[in-house]
């Protein structure tokens, strides 16, 4: 990482004393003069000196920040100790009415880091008002920070910033880390002042930037020497950008550098954020931790585990007589704590390939796949549908038919078996709402059929029909046994962005009818059904897993555990599915046998309503989630992306 140094230069202006008066006294009781450094020291602590009444408070405070500099928004405590007469003094009346406070200053440097402590002293004098009252003053001078300080004095900080840490995947593969970038603009200084604005409109208009004219106006604002960029780009991507003909046009200039990067542009973006220098919000929010020039997270993972991967920069803080003067106390050093690396869960191969799979997809869309035995989730791709949200794991979507799975698990443990006869109707009415089958739903599966057949076919009326034989209690508590729902233990919060989804407990009517195929207030994210088909897969809940941290929480568990016995039966019920329902389509794909359920929720006015796609599968040691926001049905929109993943999964070694 490149040294970053900052110089704060704060001119100590204290020409004048400011006396403040402190602990009055107006009987025959001397005033204590260690009342009055200790107020004096809290006026020092929090700047604000409201303590003891003071002829300019705002003139104070503002000579102190002046002071402090930069240290004026590090964390800071002032202490005095116990106030001791004054021995430099031959003048018996001033020995009489002077005294010396010792100050402690300890500054807060930052996590890691050891504290900065001065130590100096405050003068106190005796005065006498106009009622003959006295009390003890505290004299205003540079020496109350430091014995070397004088009216002319500076402070200047110099950092070096530590090395980040390295974002890690699926076996410690490195997944962010240094890659070299060109940094493209307009050099200002190789230009007249009249050849700047033609210029800059010309690399605008060959870069395609979306705001042309915001360049141009940056760089007319810009000093006379300035180096402007317009864009940073992979060095990878030279050949894309056509820089050999960029460097061609006038002023430009092309800087090779090194930036903190994923392995691809699209590479997992929505969870692992981005670096950058830290802006003035995260400047002031750091209460003096991180300065001007820091690079920090400014989003995702990066932001969220900033602390961690930041490390604690080095610093040298030095007393000056004057900017410039080559005489310096130094007052404190510290060297750069590099980062820790955060170990993340992705696997490189299996998130590349969900980022470019879903690039050509208009709607928000996600592709998530986890390890069954693990939780691990080896991909959360989101598509650009979805405009840098996090699709695949904090989305809220009705869960269609996927969420049948729930449902089934629920008739399960209300009595039923994969054998029961079931009635599967063309449409259904509860309450006045009438419920039907999707367009298409094969005849040979209209009537009374078995609840293996209602799942591999997806038959809604079937379903619904059983709605007064399982409450809304029993249906949330099912679909909690696959991860529905699954909180954090009490006290803690997720490691990483996360919507488990919701599951009312308390639905009637036309409401609870719908939940049994995953639409009235069912919701769910990606990651979420991602879950279900793990669940199903190892025979117990499972809980996604995306940060690898010592100390995290296990989430509570569900009321009610899966069993490995109703794990068996729900997985027959999706290899069903493939084997003889709705996605025979699936029994290509090589490897492991494959369990699935698709899934069409309706939203919206529109007549017909528009409809969500979503495809859930488990295949060995891999579940996997696919959803596409605006779709036809599950099968036919999210059904090719699923088995094309599922297909290409079977090449990559990934759990090796």
């Amino acid at each position: 990482m490149p040294t970053v140094r900052r110089r704060l230069a704060a001119a100590v202006l204290l020409s004048l004393t400011a006396a403040i008066g402190l602990a009055a006294c107006s009987d025959d009781t001397p005033p204590d003069p260690n009342e009055a450094a200790q107020a004096f020291a809290a006026d020092l602590t929090d700047g604000t000196f409201d303590s003891a009444p003071i002829g300019d408070p705002a003139a104070a405070a503002e000579q102190l920040v002046g002071l402090l500099g930069e240290l004026a928004e590090v964390p800071r405590t002032v202490t005095a100790g116990d106030v001791a007469e004054v021995t430099a003094t031959t003048d018996a009346d001033d020995a009489e009415r002077l005294r010396d406070a010792p100050l402690t200053w300890t500054f807060d440097m930052g996590e890691g880091a050891e504290p900065l402590v001065l130590t100096s002293a405050a003068r106190l004098e005796l005065v006498e008002d106009a009622d003959a009252n006295e009390s003890w003053t505290a004299l205003w001078s540079p020496a109350v920070l430091h014995p070397a300080a004088t009216a002319d004095s500076t402070i200047e900080i110099s950092r070096v910033a530590a090395e980040r840490g390295v974002v890690t995947g699926f076996g410690g593969e490195v997944l962010v880390e240094e890659r070299p970038v060109m940094r493209i603009g307009i050099d200002k200084q190789n230009l007249d002042a009249a050849e700047v604005e033609a210029a800059a409109q010309g690399l605008g208009t060959a870069l395609a930037l979306d705001d042309v004219q915001g360049y141009v106006d940056r760089v007319l604002a810009a000093g006379e020497k300035a180096f402007v960029v317009a864009i940073t780009i992979r060095s990878s991507e030279a050949r894309t950008y056509g820089v050999d003909e960029l460097r061609a046009l006038p002023g430009v200039l092309i800087v090779d550098d090194l930036m903190l990067l994923a392995p691809t542009p699209t590479f997992a973006r929505p969870i692992l954020g981005s670096v950058g220098e830290a802006t003035a919000e995260i400047i002031e929010e750091s209460e003096g931790q991180i300065g001007t020039g820091d690079v920090v997270g400014l989003s995702g993972l990066q932001r969220l585990y900033d602390d961690q991967l930041r490390g604690t920069p080095g610093m040298e803080v030095t007393l000056t007589a004057a900017a410039g003067d080559s005489e310096v106390v130094e007052l404190y050093t510290s060297d750069p704590v590099d980062g820790t690396p955060l170990e993340t869960t992705l696997q490189t191969t299996l998130q590349s390939y969900a980022d470019d799979r879903l690039a050509g997809v208009e709607s928000p869309s996600a592709i998530v796949a986890m390890q069954v035995s693990t939780g691990a989730v080896l991909a959360a791709a989101s598509g650009p549908g979805g405009e840098g949200f996090n699709t695949a794991m904090v989305s809220q979507y009705p869960a269609g038919s996927t969420f049948k799975i729930a449902t089934a698990l629920a008739l399960l443990r209300s009595g039923m078996t994969p054998d029961s006869e079931v009635p599967c109707t063309p449409t259904l009415t509860v309450d006045g709402y009438e419920f039907e089958n999707y367009p298409g739903y094969p005849a040979g599966s209209v009537g009374t059929i078995p609840l293996s057949e209602a799942i591999a076919q997806s038959c809604n009326t079937a379903l619904i029909a059983q709605h007064e034989r399982v409450s809304a209690a029993d249906l949330s508590a099912a679909a909690a046994s696959l991860g529905i729902g699954a909180a954090p233990a009490e006290g803690s919060s997720w490691p990483f962005p996360y919507f488990s989804g919701t599951v009312p407990a308390d639905a009637t009517g036309t409401t609870h009818a719908a939940d049994f195929i995953g639409q009235g207030g069912v919701l769910a994210s990606p990651l979420a059904m991602a879950g279900v088909a793990a669940s199903v897969a190892a025979g117990q809940t499972v809980t996604p897993t995306l940060v690898v941290t010592e100390d995290a929480a296990a989430p509570e568990p569900p009321a009610v555990p899966l069993t490995s016995a109703e794990a068996t039966q729900l997985q027959q019920l999706m290899y069903g599915v493939v084997q003889n329902g709705s996605s025979t389509f699936l029994q290509d794909v090589p490897g492991d046998q494959v369990g699935a359920k698709s899934g069409t929720a309706q939203y919206g006015t529109d007549d017909p309503p528009a409809t969500h796609a979503w495809m859930i599968a488990f295949q060995g040691d891999l579940a996997v989630a696919v959803f596409v926001e605006v779709g036809d049905y599950g099968t036919a929109t999210a059904g090719p992306i699923l088995e094309d993943f599922l297909t290409l999964a079977a090449d990559v070694d990934w759990a090796g």
